[in-house]
């Protein structure tokens, strides 16, 4: 299920950067977001890769999956991609562009979840969790640096 979702935010790019790469931040301000644990991933040689270990409460599912997760400062971009967990495959992407005194945010992600069974009602809600996120996000940036 491939979703794209963008937003216009009055910050700088390298501030929601930022907040997107403060992966240990996430349980803070996330929905549903109620622990991480971020290691820097050992076969990554210099690059900037991290294994970040999410657990989501949906009502009363949990569910923990890791993402092999790349930081680009330079391209101002976090690439995902899960590993473990109940996913088929999670692929999303963040990138940070200016536009005008801010920034247009794209997050673009694409994912299955394994279980059929589970999959016709958890990946809608899952998809639709997403607007949510990004919202999050840009009221962290207004909470951090004034909107």
């Amino acid at each position: 299920m491939k979703r794209f979702f963008e937003r216009h935010v009055p910050h700088l790019p390298q501030r929601m950067y930022e907040i997107v790469a403060d992966l240990s931040d996430y349980p803070r301000f996330i929905p549903n977001c109620k622990a991480m644990d971020v290691r820097p991933d050992p076969a990554a040689g210099d690059a900037d890769i991290r294994l970040a270990r999410m657990t989501l409460n949906f009502g009363p599912v949990t569910q923990t999956y890791t993402s092999r997760v790349k930081l680009d400062p330079v391209a101002q971009t976090i690439t995902a991609k899960a590993v473990d967990g109940p996913f088929a495959y999670l692929d999303s992407v963040w990138s940070f562009e200016p536009e005008g005194m801010g920034t247009q945010v794209r997050f673009l992600i694409d994912f299955k979840i394994s279980n059929p069974f589970i999959a016709a009602v958890a990946e809608p809600a899952f998809a639709a969790k997403q607007e949510e996120i990004m919202r999050a996000f840009a009221d962290e940036a207004d909470s951090r640096f004034g909107n």
